[in-house]
């Protein structure tokens, strides 16, 4: 039977894992192709005519072919009606959520993320910086989720999905998730649904051919 979906990512990038836990979670499987950084392929034409801005992930799904994480997020949900918001209301608070994700908490913990492991060089003004804004964010997580077991409904959407991917790369950022004890119960709740796969999991083992 042919594979719907083949996603195009690194298996160091944590936008790529957020594309696979939510296939994993919905139970659809995928074809997976490595597409290799470190040499600048994510820049040849060949992939560019795929991912117009040249970034990973990237998702064919038939004949179309996604880039940006949260679209392909919502793409997926969209089309399973797995994860997705079932109201307009729902609608409305998922995107709000992704995008705040987005805007305040996915750049500082990639990026400080990407320094501590040799990928990006930063000052350590810089570095500070982003650890102050990466806990704030956080903040903000551990408070909203205090009276509330998920962010945008009362059973998890995938905007929990989109903000675990960035949120449980933190240690890896250098910061010390222990302290934020609702966010901490949340990331076990999620890691608890059926179809789960930690980022070494998550991907086929094998690359599919290009």
């Amino acid at each position: 039977m042919r594979v719907r979906y083949t996603l195009y990512g690194s298996r160091q990038s944590g936008p790529t894992y957020k594309v696979a836990l939510l296939l994993n979670l919905a139970r659809k499987p995928f074809d997976y192709v490595e597409v290799l950084l470190a040499t600048g392929e994510h820049k040849h034409p060949r992939f560019v005519a795929r991912s117009r801005y040249g970034q990973v992930p990237c998702l064919r799904d038939g004949n179309l072919h996604l880039c940006q994480s949260a679209a392909i997020l919502e793409h997926i949900a969209d089309t399973t009606h797995r994860y997705n918001g079932r109201t307009s209301g729902e609608v409305a608070r998922v995107r709000e959520w992704m995008f705040w994700d987005f805007d305040k908490l996915a750049a500082p913990i990639y990026r400080l993320r990407g320094h501590r492991l040799g990928f990006r060089q930063i000052g350590e003004e810089l570095a500070a910086w982003f650890s102050t804004e990466a806990k704030a964010a956080l903040d903000v997580l551990d408070n909203m989720l205090g009276p509330s077991e998920w962010l945008a409904s009362r059973r998890p959407t995938v905007a929990d999905i989109d903000i675990y991917g960035v949120v449980r790369y933190a240690p890896e950022a250098g910061i010390d998730l222990s302290g934020y004890r609702h966010l901490v119960d949340w990331m076990q709740r999620i890691e608890e649904l059926a179809g789960f796969r930690h980022p070494e999991d998550a991907l086929p083992k094998e690359d599919s051919h290009r």
